[in-house]
């Protein structure tokens, strides 16, 4: 079947605004994105006003579930641009940009192609075949842009143990699922040292701004309080979810727990300026796409 193109549509009862911001958090090519506005109890599709790129939307090229299928973010041109590279990470006042690979109660194991160019959302292949969870993920699941774990640099903090070579992931802990693709203003909680066969990979627990929740929680025990369980859940899943397939548990440093927000703060800082080098070829890119 020949591949198709088509707009992702987002169905929801609420409208909301990315906040403005007048420079990205580190590094220097980002788009600046506001006002992305989706239509109450309308279908449409899903779509960013930006200052570079006036407007960018996200299309599906492909049927899902195919080794072809991908997800592209683009502009009014036409043009593709990399949710990775080109979507701003911080937009003022502690809140971020958070990119939705994977909505909650799904399976199929979505990620930027970061070895692509314009870096889409694909899902992952292992000797040619799709990869799936074991069984379904219970929280929205993505990355924050204009981040990398440098897998040349130690962290002496937990182990040692180097980056995985990726963008930051997100673990988003509100009610609703989203779509792959969407782009959520979130406030980060904690985070979790995730050690995955030797290497660091940092799970950053977060919530969407529009989620009901949002104001009573700003810190590690916030989420205790009011998502009780939620912490360990997201730990106890990540630690086993390899197990059906023959390997071991992943293990978590900082004494198997989950740090506080201002630790999170430090992650994401340290990552951004690891990817402002990155871009700046400063470091190796290797088989990465800085396109």
């Amino acid at each position: 079947m020949a591949a198709t193109t088509r707009a992702i549509t987002i169905a929801t009862n609420s409208t909301y605004s990315l906040l403005n911001t007048n420079k990205p958090f580190l590094g220097g090519r980002a788009l600046r994105l506001n006002n992305l506005k989706v239509a109450s109890r309308t279908t449409r599709s899903f779509t960013c006003k930006a200052i570079y790129y006036p407007e960018v939307t996200v299309k599906e090229d492909g049927q899902p579930q195919t080794l072809d299928y991908r997800v592209f973010f683009h502009d009014k041109s036409g043009k593709k641009v990399s949710p990775w590279h080109d979507v701003p990470l911080q937009l003022g006042d502690g809140i971020f940009n958070f990119i939705v690979e994977i909505p909650k109660e799904s399976s199929a194991k979505m990620e930027v192609a970061t070895d692509e160019p314009f870096t889409p959302i694909k899902q992952d292949i292992k000797k040619g075949k799709l990869r799936f969870y074991p069984y379904n993920i219970h929280w929205n699941y993505g990355l924050l842009p204009q981040t990398w774990e440098d897998p040349t640099l130690a962290n002496h903090e937990v182990e040692g143990a180097f980056g995985d070579n990726d963008p930051v992931d997100v673990v988003e802990i509100g009610e609703s699922q989203r779509k792959i693709g969407e782009v959520l203003r979130v406030k980060p909680l904690a985070a979790l040292a995730m050690i995955d066969e030797g290497e660091l990979d940092w799970k950053i627990v977060a919530i969407s701004l529009d989620d009901p929740k949002a104001s009573l929680v700003n810190d590690v025990d916030d989420v205790e309080k009011h998502f009780p369980g939620t912490l360990t859940a997201i730990r106890d899943w990540f630690r086993d979810y390899k197990i059906p397939d023959g390997k071991p548990a992943n293990r978590f440093g900082l004494g198997n727990k989950a740090v506080n927000k201002d630790y999170a703060l430090k992650i994401i800082t340290e990552t951004n300026e690891s990817w402002s080098k990155l871009v700046k070829r400063s470091i190796p890119a290797g088989e990465l796409s800085l396109v």
